[in-house]
């Protein structure tokens, strides 16, 4: 039987803006794992950490979503290189995508790429997502698609990645995943939701062997305004005390 991984707590050790920071994206995964969108231990969810020197979090290479704390994960800059020596190493092929959007999306204080079966079998779909629901209607308002180079490791592809996200907060990778950025980590995960579940109804829709109705062309130029409306304005952060309550139920180690 394997030991638990155990981690000397950081809180003391870091800003209080940096730990707040960690406990959320500690949380995130193990929501991702809750959900079963986890994929072993690849994907990743990144945060940038405030400041002029352009560091942030990721997922130490080799953990399970469901183990991820505040203290165990990573800070890097934008180098790749750890801030901490005796932290776990990071996955590469993670360090090019979420860099590379880091980089130039000011307003990406979080990143997260997942390879659900939904979501990679619509990235393989060519007509890609349809507007066959309403929860299909968000991300299609902001939606860039990125074509498929192999395995994330080359340092010419970042360009390429950058230039079709664009402006974009949802991307499908083809043949490869999803991807969110987000305001706030509680922003990149309410996106990630909808975009799941949107593809999700789409893989269903299509194994139901019956003619589709989808939903007008104009009704997507609405959605932002209607996206505002259903939350209030506040984005993710009307849902995300709640995820939070029910993480602590469960199991609140992810504030170690």
């Amino acid at each position: 039987m394997s030991a638990p991984l155990a981690f000397k707590s950081k809180k003391d050790h870091v800003s209080a803006e940096e730990w707040q920071l960690r406990v959320d994206l500690a949380a995130a995964y193990r929501l991702i794992a809750l959900h079963g969108w986890d994929d072993l231990i690849f994907t990743h969810i990144s945060a940038r950490i405030p400041g002029d020197e352009h560091h942030f979090l990721i997922n130490p290479y080799g953990m399970m979503f469901e183990e991820i704390t505040a203290s165990s994960l990573v800070r890097v800059d934008q180098d790749a290189n750890k801030l901490d020596p005796d932290d776990f190493d990071i996955n590469p092929a993670g360090f090019t995508i979420h860099s590379a959007i880091h980089a130039v999306r000011e307003d990406a204080a979080c990143v997260m790429h997942t390879h659900t079966t939904a979501g990679v079998a619509v990235s393989a779909q060519k007509d890609g997502l349809l507007p066959l629901s309403q929860q299909s209607l968000f991300p299609l308002a902001s939606l860039a698609y990125h074509d498929y180079e192999g395995v994330a490791l080359r340092e010419d592809e970042k360009a390429r990645l950058q230039a079709d996200l664009g402006e974009s907060n949802f991307m499908i990778l083809r043949n490869h995943g999803l991807l969110t950025v987000g305001s706030s980590i509680a922003d990149a995960f309410l996106g990630m939701f909808i975009l799941q579940r949107a593809c999700e109804v789409q893989i269903n829709a299509l194994a139901g062997n019956r003619e589709l109705t989808p939903i007008p062309a104009g009704i997507v130029d609405t959605i932002k305004q209607q996206a505002a409306q259903v939350t209030k304005g506040m984005g993710g952060q009307l849902a995300w005390p709640g995820l939070l309550r029910k993480l602590d139920r469960l199991d609140p180690s992810y504030r170690d």
